[in-house]
């Protein structure tokens, strides 16, 4: 246990990984038009076939008022569609169109060929073990990872 405290904290080792993989996705992402928080909208319209915009800020951690621009050139790029929600006319239903799908799918193909390349300085197991416990600690909830 005593181990412990000499190993350096998560969020410091982390970074500097965190950041080398933003950067080695922005080019990815100029290429095919869009920015980041435009392929974490579409990310997250992937999963949810409809959604309204309180829905989709509150799952991709963003406010419902900062991705407004975001969605107004998601749409105009013909990569999301909002129609009025029949349930709440000040509401809109944000939808991912199949062009939307077909960047979404082509930028992360693109990026996860590039993760390959870094995967592939693991060992199999270290390689598993890694993954597992990335997804399993990404999917917590923030408040847990806050108290």
């Amino acid at each position: 246990m005593e181990e412990d405290h000499e190993r350096q904290d998560l969020a410091a080792m982390l970074q500097p990984l965190v950041r080398a993989l933003i950067d080695a996705e922005l080019p990815v992402l100029a290429r095919h038009g869009i920015t980041m928080w435009g392929y974490v909208v579409l990310n997250g319209l992937r999963d949810a076939p409809q959604s309204t915009q309180a829905a989709l800020a509150e799952k991709i951690g963003a406010d419902k008022t900062r991705i407004i621009a975001t969605l107004d050139d998601l749409q105009a790029a013909g990569l999301i569609s909002r129609e009025p929600d029949p349930g709440d006319r000040r509401a809109r239903l944000l939808s991912i169109t199949a062009a939307g799908d077909r960047v979404r799918r082509a930028v992360q193909g693109e990026i996860q060929r590039n993760e390959e390349r870094l995967l592939a300085e693991l060992t199999a197991a270290e390689r598993k073990a890694f993954l597992s416990a990335a997804q399993r600690l990404s999917s917590l909830p923030v408040a847990r990872i806050l108290s």
